[in-house]
Formats: structure tokens, sequence, C-alpha cells
């Protein structure tokens, strides 16, 4: 898999750069080159803003047009009960604490219904629940809801599979697909940086360990998302290092759907005084689009970033929009300042607020309909 650049719909906008170091990074980009580590840092660090922005979008309408995509989906939290400590996470819970709680998986069914199209199912890592309960959790809901596509356990969690009940990740992923499994989502990846994970999160899963259960759901012909948790105490060497190593993966795979930044929520745990600014979130999803060159969609996650910057982002290379969640836990057991949900009119709205054209779509990306 290569870059997914070809300039053929429209024509090369002649950029005012008011950076000199963009420019020989635009033209890497013109001649399908892949952007280096360096120039990855230039791109986040630069102050020349609309540059980056126009670049990226230039990007973005010559791989999908003017489409940008969002589907309706449930994302599903069964429990916050987690044997880990991660020191970034608000959500996670230890048996007894006040907050804690598990869902049954009549209550799971019940948040679904006919009319969405995807169910993402990630949570923490239960000490106690066993290895079938989480295939009857898929299994149920593909019998109930046969329509709907289940993109279900990060990385961290096929991961937990074996160290808790010594299920290689192939075994998992095996049963899981026979129960109704259509693909992974991308948490659990954080930043793919020794040295953060020595400090925040020791005991998860890897980064290696991470882009290796990945490796083997695409060779399982299960494809998957990927994403970044930036702004925290990441440098800017180690958000574009993680970024070329998914780019890696995807040049051996082709496995991945979409790549999403997520955006640090402060909540309770204070890893920084603020939130990062809408400017590093915009820039960041401009580094994503022009770095990720072989991966089509680059999501702009209104939850994490807001509704506001998320339809700004639509301009900055983003094309997707992801969904209308319904009840979300994680990042708003952050304190994310998003609604719970949103109706599919809303997304719309949003979309052509941004100029472009909503597509609704399903999990693996199949349109279903276009809101001219």
């Amino acid at each position: 898999m290569g870059p997914l650049l070809e300039i053929t719909k429209s024509e090369i906008p002649e950029i005012d750069f008011q950076d000199k170091f963009l420019k020989p990074i635009w033209e890497k980009v013109l001649h399908n080159e892949d952007l280096t580590l360096t120039d990855g840092v230039k791109i986040l660090e630069t102050e020349d803003f609309a540059s980056v922005g126009i670049m990226a979008d230039f990007i973005t309408k010559n791989i999908t047009g003017d489409k940008v995509y969002f589907v309706l989906n449930r994302h599903i939290n069964p429990t916050n009960i987690c044997v880990l400590s991660c020191k970034f996470c608000d959500f996670a819970k230890k048996p007894g604490d006040k907050d804690s709680y598990e869902m049954s998986i009549d209550q799971i069914l019940d948040e679904m219904d006919d009319e969405i199209r995807e169910v993402h199912i990630v949570g923490g890592h239960h000490p106690s629940w066993e290895f079938s309960h989480y295939v009857e959790m898929v299994k149920s809901i593909h019998e109930k809801y046969p329509k709907v596509q289940i993109k279900a356990f990060t990385a961290s969690e096929i991961d937990y599979f074996y160290r808790r009940w010594k299920i290689t990740p192939e075994e998992s992923l095996s049963i899981l697909k026979e129960a109704g499994l259509d693909s992974m989502p991308g948490g659990g990846a954080e930043v793919f940086s020794d040295r953060i994970h020595k400090m925040l999160l020791p005991g998860k899963a890897t980064g290696d360990r991470w882009l290796d259960i990945h490796r083997i759901a695409h060779n399982m012909d299960i494809k998957s998302n990927c994403t970044l948790l930036y702004g925290h105490i990441e440098t800017f060497e180690e958000r574009v290092d993680h970024l070329i190593k998914l780019r890696n993966l995807q040049n051996e795979t082709n496995g991945f759907l979409a790549f999403i930044p997520l955006e640090y929520q402060i909540g309770t745990t204070l890893l920084r005084k603020r939130h990062t600014t809408p400017f590093d979130d915009l820039k960041m999803i401009a580094a994503s689009r022009l770095i990720l060159n072989n991966i089509k969609y680059i999501k702009s996650y209104w939850v994490m970033i807001g509704e506001s910057t998320a339809s700004i982002g639509l301009n900055f290379g983003a094309n997707d929009l992801d969904g209308t969640i319904g009840k979300e836990r994680i990042a708003h057991a952050a304190l994310a300042d998003s609604p719970a949900g949103r109706a599919r009119e809303k997304m719309v709205n949003s979309i052509k607020d941004a100029g472009r054209t909503p597509v609704e779509r399903d999990a693996l990306y199949n349109e279903i309909k276009v809101y001219v």
C-alpha cells in the first residue's frame, strides 16, 4: 500500500508560504514522497497555520473530494472496572468504587436499536469476567441486530485476554469473528513511546504489542482504526514517530480504515493545567493527513475537540466526523466538553456548514446515502 494521492481532481493551489520550511514539505507531498520525522515536527511547530491547512485540505480533496463521512452508531462501554491504573484515565475504577459499574448483556442490547449501523465496544480490563462473557456479548448483539456491524475490543483488551487466560490474539480474534465481530477500534494505542509508557501506563500493552495485534487482525481480514492520544506530556517528535509507525504498518497490511487523533481530556488527572489549543488540534489533524498518506479517512473527533473545532477540522484535512455516538462514557468521564449524542440532522448540518457534502456510511465505509 502506497500513497493515496493522485493529483487529477483539482488544480494545485498557489500557497503563499510565510514559513519557508514548509515549501520543501509541500514539494514532497506533491511528489508522493513520505514525510520524515523532521518534516512532521516542522508542521506541528510552524506558526504558518493557513498554509498547513491549505496543504492538508488539498490532499483530502484529491482523495475523497468534498465528501465527509459519518455513521449512525452507539459507543458502549460495558464496564469501567479495570485492573490497570493508567495515569491519564478518569474512566477506570476498582471493584467496590462508588462510581464503578458493570453492564449486563441485556442492558447492552437495550442501548441499541434497528437504525444504527455500527456499535463500538470498548471498556475496562475487568478482573473477573471470563472470555466467554465477551464472546457472548458479541454473539448476542449479532443475533438480535444482524445488520449492525460490530466494532469491538481494543488491541490492549485483546492483549489482556492473552495475559489473563492465555488465549492468543489469533485465537481470540478468530472466536470473536465467528461470533460476529466485524472490525476493531483503534483505542489503547495512546502514544508509541517507551518513555510515556513507563510514566503513564505501565502494565498496558506496549506500542509494539499494539501494532503486532493489529497486524494479526489485518492478516485475518479484520479491518481496524488507529489512534493517537495527544496534548498531554508527549513531545512533537513522539507524536510524529507514532504516525510514521502507523504508516509503516499500513504499507504492510492495508488494514487501517481511519485514523483518529484523540485530544487528551484533562478531567481530574491533570497531566497538564489546560486543554491543548484548538490551533494544536487543527494542526494535529493536518499533520495526520499529510503524514498518513496511505490511510484514506482522517477523523475530526467532535467528542473530544468540540463541535466547532471539529467542523473547522473538515477544512484541515479531515474527511470523517465519526458518528452520533449515543451514550459514550470514556471521554465524558474526563469531562469532555461536548453533548453525549447527536442526531443525524445535526451531523449533516455540521458537515454542510464546513462547505462539504455529507455522506452517511457504515462501519466499513460503504456509502449509504449522500446528502446533496
